[in-house]
């Protein structure tokens, strides 16, 4: 990675070994006497030397550290053009000029108060070599984009749209710090630059967001997310619902046997042996796949973001790595310590104890002990030296300063790159056995934006299960499973789909090879939420039905030798059952729970609800239901073909009529339920001749609001349109010479055979004077009309 200019260049600093986090004595640092600083100027000069040496020691990085490796292509900073930046880029205000001299005050007293810890990142230069105050390189900016309104949307931006690149040192801060708009421009850069760009867009967004420099895990600096569980596999924690009881019943204990006790007992401790053994070995398998001992834990630097609660209705204060664009908890183990924090108006020192990580912090801003404020309301920050150089201050007196307006240019992002949001077209993020790859809307022909997989082992070869998130699908595809051991895949529409499909579950596309449907229940007719379909059998879930339907179970037998086309040779119907919810509206025994029509048998068989008090529904079966005696008349209830068991029922219930009348009903409902059941086959047939067209020419939307889409649409659809006119024309063209060849091929055989063209005229007319004498003779003598 080449330098960033201005880093070369930049003047070393005398750095210290690493504080231990000492906690402060006094509650604010107090202003040094001019005496103090050149006694301190006068003291040996050997000790920055000593210094020297220890930043020496301290920053030998091992030889695998030096070099972070890293697949991003190698930069070079030093190319770029900073001629067509404003001033404000190139030259300092006089309120910035004297924010710096504030600023190097202000180290100065840091310094004289925490003399082991590390210099504070303050003033780093921009692109142009001008030295900046890092408060005044915040933008707080609003995108007009609703996704960048929420900070969920603003770090997903940030972490897609940039090129993580590592810091120079991983254990000393950038002496570099550029505007946001020079990193949104190039679409890369360090933490630091991460940071300030997502602080912007969240202060814009209206959160208490602030910029934090501290030291963090080896993985977290480093962007290394192997070693985590992919966030889309995380399931989210129930949470237990407890129900207090005011009065309990005791319940006595069952009386237990004293030997089979002492058995449990025995085979309570082997499994426990067997248990301990499978830790051991457990244990021994992690600490040989967990990483080494990092030798710089603790000294590696990193940048992230601090949102405090209270605006926006944050309830818990957070932090956000502006790498993965994830929310981290403050107590978080990743994050080890914190020098300071910063927004657009001010600039914190951390006071507090860190040995143990940022698990024990206070981020009560308010309190100087904890935390120490460079610019407060009312300060004494200035010398009187200081003053004599500035010149517009009086001597001894009490200066309120406020911080100076950002010098960054207005942060903007069109529409085109906040839709293209990867610079290389595509990220691709590494997890524990898992893979997430995405890509910007409209990249790929078939809408797909995110495809995640995941793996059976640590080394990611043998791959379990893949999904895949579409966006701007005419077929309105949302989401696709698949499963590589049982080859079995799912799609999930969103509402809209011609079909009213909201998931689909098969193996093959192909007819009768197992599919399970289901609908948007609400939106169609008969209130089908699922269906369940495969060679032999269809099952049918309904929901909310008027006449409270809720299952409908089809069984269907082989059909006959060379009828194998389902689109064809229908399936015969072996058995249709239905299962119906209760009707608080009849009585029990009136109230049917399951039918079962047997067709092959010609048999049908009812079953009704039961009250509370009942134990035996009520049955009546129907067998053999159409007859024929010896004159061919039909006999329909009989003592063989009508059996019923109705304890409950009344004498109307068990009247032969009642159940005459009812038998009509049923035969009618059988015929109706035979054809309810070609129309299911047929929606099935259709489902899947639709799903395979829409995959076969898939077709994306483009929103009324995409402007410059719409117009690329345009441009396309002319141009198919042209072609076809092209093709069109091409064809019309032949048939014409075909057409032309033709007349003249018939012109030349017309006049090579003029005597077969007069034959025929000449029989006509030997045809017409014939018809006409015959007429003259009839009307001469009509006796001859009756001999015709």
């Amino acid at each position: 990675m080449v330098a960033r200019p201005g880093e070369a260049a930049a003047e070393r600093r005398p750095r210290q070994q690493r504080c231990p986090w000492e906690p402060r004595v006094s509650g604010r640092m107090e202003v040094l006497e001019e005496t103090e600083e050149v006694e301190q100027a006068a003291e040996d000069p050997n000790s920055l030397n000593t210094s020297d040496s220890l930043q020496d020691e301290d920053t030998k990085v091992p030889e695998e550290e030096d070099s972070v490796s890293s697949d991003v292509p190698a930069f070079d900073w030093s190319s770029i053009d900073t001629s067509h930046l404003p001033s404000s880029y190139k030259t300092n205000s006089r309120q910035e000029k004297k924010l710096l001299h504030i600023a190097d005050h202000f180290l100065q007293q840091y310094t004289h108060v925490c003399p082991d810890r590390k210099p504070l990142f303050l003033h780093p230069v921009n692109e142009c070599g001008v030295e900046k105050f890092v408060s005044t390189t915040l933008r707080p900016t609003l995108l007009p984009y609703p996704e960048l309104y929420h900070w969920s949307g603003c770090a997903s931006f940030v972490s897609n749209y940039l090129t993580m690149e590592p810091l120079k040192c991983p254990i000393t801060p950038p002496s570099s710090l550029y505007s946001p708009t020079t990193i949104l421009k190039y679409q890369r850069g360090n933490c630091f630059d991460f940071t300030v760009l997502l602080c912007s867009l969240l202060i814009g967004a209206g959160y208490d967001a602030y910029c934090v420099h501290g030291y963090a895990t080896q993985e977290i600096c480093a962007l290394d997310q192997t070693q985590d569980l992919c966030p889309l596999l995380k399931k989210p924690q129930e949470v237990p619902v407890k129900k207090s009881r005011k009065y309990r019943v005791k319940i006595l204990a069952d009386p237990q046997s004293k030997f089979e006790l002492q058995q449990k007992a025995k085979k309570k401790e082997e499994v426990e042996d067997v248990q301990k053994k499978e830790e051991e070995e457990e244990v021994v398998t992690e600490a040989q796949d967990k990483p080494k001992r990092d030798p710089l834990r603790g000294l590696r630097v990193h940048a992230w973001v601090l949102v405090l609660s209270g605006k926006r209705k944050v309830p818990e204060t957070f932090f956000i790595n502006p790498f993965t664009g994830n929310n981290h908890n403050t107590t978080d183990e990743c994050f080890l310590g914190i020098e300071s924090i910063w927004n657009h108006r001010n600039y914190w020192v951390n006071m507090q104890d860190c040995r143990k990580g940022c698990k024990d912090l206070s981020f009560d801003l308010s309190d100087a002990i904890r935390w120490e404020i460079m610019l407060p309301k009312s300060n004494k920050l200035l010398t009187e030296s200081s003053e004599r150089d500035m010149g517009d201050m009086k001597e001894n007196s009490d200066v309120s300063f406020e911080m100076p307006l950002s010098w960054v240019a207005r942060i903007n992002v069109t529409c085109r790159e906040f839709e293209n949001q990867y610079s290389q077209g595509k990220k691709v993020i590494l997890y524990k056995q898992a893979k997430l790859e995405k890509w910007a809307p409209y990249v790929n022909e078939d809408g797909l934006v995110e495809r995640l997989t995941v793996y059976a082992d640590l080394d990611c070869t043998e791959v379990v299960e893949v999904t895949e998130w579409f966006k701007n699908r005419e077929d309105m595809l949302d989401m696709r499973e698949t499963n590589k051991q049982t080859q079995l895949t799912t799609d999930y529409f969103k509402p809209g789909h011609p079909l009213l499909l909201k998931a689909h579950t098969y193996t093959s596309l192909e007819p009768e090879t197992g599919h399970t449907m289901e609908f948007y229940h609400k939106a169609r007719a008969d209130d089908l939420r699922k269906r369940v379909e495969s060679a032999t059998e269809m099952t049918e879930y309904f929901v909310g039905r008027d006449d409270f339907l809720h299952i409908r179970h089809v069984e269907f037998g082989e059909r006959e030798n060379g009828m194998d086309r389902p689109d064809v040779h229908l399936r015969p119907i072996v058995q249709i059952k239905e299962c119906f919810h209760r009707n608080p509206e009849k009585p029990a025994d009136e109230d049917v729970e399951e039918r079962i029509f047997m067709i092959e048998d010609d048999s049908i068989q009812l079953i009704y609800h039961l009250e509370d008090h009942d134990t035996i529904a009520s049955k009546v079966a129907f067998l053999r239901a159409i007859q024929r005696d010896r004159k061919g008349e039909e006999i329909f209830l009989t003592r063989d073909t009508c059996v019923k068991y109705q304890p409950w029922s009344s004498e109307k219930q068990k009247n032969v009529l009642h159940l005459y009348k009812l038998l009509w009903e049923l035969r009618k409902e059988q015929k109706e339920l035979k054809h309810q059941v070609r129309e299911s086959e047929a929606e099935v047939l259709n489902v899947l001749k639709v799903r395979e067209d829409e995959e076969a020419n898939i077709k994306l939307t483009v929103s009324m609001y995409n402007a410059a889409r719409r117009e690329c649409q345009r441009e396309a659809m002319a141009l198919e349109k042209r072609q076809r006119s092209s093709q069109s024309s091409l064809v019309l063209e032949n048939k014409n010479w075909e057409g032309d060849e033709f007349h003249a091929h018939h012109a030349a055989t017309s006049a090579s055979m003029p005597r077969l063209k007069q034959r025929p005229s000449r029989d006509k007319q030997l045809a017409q004077q014939k018809s006409h004498s015959l007429q003259e003779a009839l009307l001469r003598n009509p006796r001859l009309a009756g001999h015709d």
